[in-house]
């Protein structure tokens, strides 16, 4: 495999900046480009066509869950990433849903972000231990509830 493209949405500019900072010490990933918010990052995936997007749900504006479903819509190659503090239900669910490839949150060492950067970009899912445990709880809620 090539060099694994990469823009980062984040409205946290120290966030933002550290999370290029950790990427681009390994050689197999490049950041290609930084968005403040969702409407940026949809334009800038539009405009450089990354691998993967690493998109936080909070932000100005258009936040994550406007610019998932856009994101892919555009080029639904794009693996995208969830890097955020929030693990609300309604944010995890609808993101998935959006076609989202990977959801971690912020307390993950930094090494778990390089593997989650390379392994969506390999095609696999990634989730947060904590994040795991909720979609499994829904599947299990979901099949007791079938007829």
């Amino acid at each position: 495999m090539g060099t694994i493209r990469v823009i980062i949405a984040e409205d946290h500019a120290v966030v933002r900046e550290g999370t290029r900072e950790l990427l681009e010490r390994e050689k197999d990933i490049e950041v290609v480009g930084e968005a403040a918010d969702g409407a940026e990052a949809v334009a800038l995936v539009d405009r450089l066509h990354p691998d993967v997007a690493i998109v936080d749900i909070s932000m100005p504006g258009m936040g994550g869950i406007e610019a998932t479903p856009k994101i892919k819509a555009l080029h639904p190659s794009i693996a995208v990433l969830i890097l955020t503090a929030y693990d609300d239900d309604q944010y995890i669910f609808a993101l998935l849903g959006a076609g989202a490839a990977g959801y971690l949150l912020k307390d993950v060492p930094s090494a778990e972000v390089v593997r989650a950067v390379r392994a969506v970009h390999a095609g696999e899912p990634v989730l947060h231990p904590a994040i795991a445990k909720k979609v499994l709880a829904r599947i299990a809620l979901e099949a007791t509830n079938e007829p």
